[in-house]
């Protein structure tokens, strides 16, 4: 609302100069006071002083609400409820409940201004729905008329040959406004990419392949239709630079044979420890076999002591039985303790204890 001294000369230049037209003129006696309400030349809007006020107690900018109908007017803008219904003019109620829904009424109108221009098919529930999903109506029209260029990050992948190659492509992108309400985005797009370049790669016997012919990347993944449920067409994949990485296959035969030789190794250390845990029960044995021998040698005192008393043994016989045992223990000595052959001869003399076989009278 704007307050005037001179009608004469606002209405020359609201009218004459800005193209507005007058719709209405209210006049007050009683206030002394005269409402002239002016809309766009070929606007058929009526929205008048009440409904105005409406809109202060919905909470709804009025200003929001007329700007973007004079706009959608002056662009000479019909929209339509869907495809196949007629083409009407717009009225501030649509835009009126697309505010009230969370949406922004002004990028809506430019949306469908540039979409009709651009000889687009984009309804106004179209619109306000790809609004309301919290994407950007106006670049998906942008979109539309330019594609868009996505540059994927850099994708490892190793040929049958064992070489890693490292891709980068860039994707060329169309939105798609019917599938823009619940269709996947660009991650969606780019992880798709991703796979088909690995998948590309991994099915080459050799990684010469690819690089004398990266176009076959492109042709493969395109006609995998990666674009289907996304909020995109691809319109072409450009292989943008290949480079050569790691031999995997080398550095996975490496680690096999890394691995192989800690598992002889062990194998190796686990028949060392058996062979050692053997050698140890035989050192068991022995000793066990020993103590037997040792406890059979105690018996041998007891043995003789019993033959005394029983007088199976005698005297001389116990003699002769020491004799020897002295003869055994000194030719084991002298074995034990022979020297080295110097060329002169060592006469070793000893002698024999001998008891006379006839007792003394």
């Amino acid at each position: 609302m704007v307050r005037v001294e001179n009608i004469e000369n606002s209405l020359d230049f609201y009218c004459n100069k800005l193209g507005l037209k007058e719709v209405r003129r209210v006049e007050n006696e009683k206030g002394r006071f005269t409402l002239i309400f002016l809309a766009a030349e070929n606007s058929d809007d009526k929205t008048g002083l009440l409904e105005l006020v409406f809109m202060r107690v919905r909470r709804v900018p009025p200003s929001i609400v007329v700007n973007s109908l004079i706009t959608a007017t002056k662009a000479g803008l019909a929209i339509k409820d869907d495809i196949e219904s007629t083409a009407r003019v717009l009225q501030a109620p649509d835009l009126e409940t697309h505010y009230l829904a969370g949406g922004n009424v002004p990028q809506v109108i430019t949306a469908l201004i540039s979409a009709e221009k651009a000889n687009i098919e984009l309804t106004f529930k179209q619109a306000t729905a790809i609004d309301l999903a919290g994407r950007d109506v106006f670049e998906a029209v942008t979109m539309s008329v330019t594609p868009k260029v996505i540059n994927t990050p850099n994708v490892a992948a190793v040929a049958a040959d064992g070489i890693q190659l490292i891709a980068k492509a860039r994707v060329t992108v169309r939105a798609n406004i019917s599938q823009l309400v619940g269709g996947a985005g660009e991650e969606t797009i780019l992880a798709r990419v991703g796979e088909g370049i690995v998948s590309s790669i991994g099915s080459s016997r050799t990684h010469k392949e690819v690089l004398e012919n990266p176009d076959k990347i492109s042709k493969l993944v395109l006609g995998r239709g990666l674009d289907a449920g996304t909020a995109y067409e691809i319109l072409s994949i450009d292989i943008a630079d290949i480079d050569i990485g790691k031999n995997i296959g080398a550095i996975l035969q490496t680690d096999q044979a890394e691995a192989d030789l800690k598992v002889a190794e062990a194998k190796a250390e686990e028949r060392r420890a058996m062979a050692v845990a053997a050698e140890q029960e035989m050192i068991a044995k022995a000793q066990e076999a020993r103590a037997k021998v040792i406890l059979a040698e105690a018996e041998v005192p007891k043995a003789m002591a019993g033959a005394f008393k029983d007088g199976n043994l005698g005297i001389l016989d116990y003699y002769k039985f020491q004799n020897i045992q002295a003869d055994t223990e000194m030719r084991e000595s002298i074995a034990d303790n022979k020297p080295k052959s110097t060329g002169k001869s060592n006469t070793v003399s000893y002698t024999h204890l001998t008891l006379p076989t006839t007792p003394y009278v």
